[in-house]
């Protein structure tokens, strides 16, 4: 983002999924010696405004989003939530008997 300040960048989400990234490029007229500076050619246009979207995953913190401007890079930091651990397998015996469980069976 060359050019862009960082008070001119934007960045939000809407709706907990969608990352906006926004702005608007403004030329600075330049003095010099207290008069200013006509420009006889410019290659890129004197205003520019951008816009990207992003969807973001389920499992992202909101709360912790972050976003730097330095340098005409943009950086926006967007942490996971880990997952939950996996179930651990229980272990247990049974313990057998022949009269519980025949008399269970036996009944209409």
């Amino acid at each position: 983002m060359p050019g862009v300040k960082h008070t001119e960048v934007k960045v939000r989400v809407e709706n907990d999924e969608i990352l906006w990234i926004s702005g608007e490029r403004k030329r600075e007229d330049f003095f010099v010696g207290g008069r200013e500076v006509k420009y006889m050619r410019v290659e890129r246009n004197a205003v520019a405004k951008f816009l990207r979207k992003f969807n973001l995953p389920a499992n992202v913190n909101l709360d912790t989003i972050a976003a730097t401007c330095r340098h005409g890079l943009l950086t926006v930091i967007v942490h996971k939530i880990p997952p939950p651990p996996l179930p651990r397998p229980k272990n247990f015996d049974i313990p057998v008997t022949s009269d519980a469980v025949a008399s269970r069976h036996d009944e209409p």
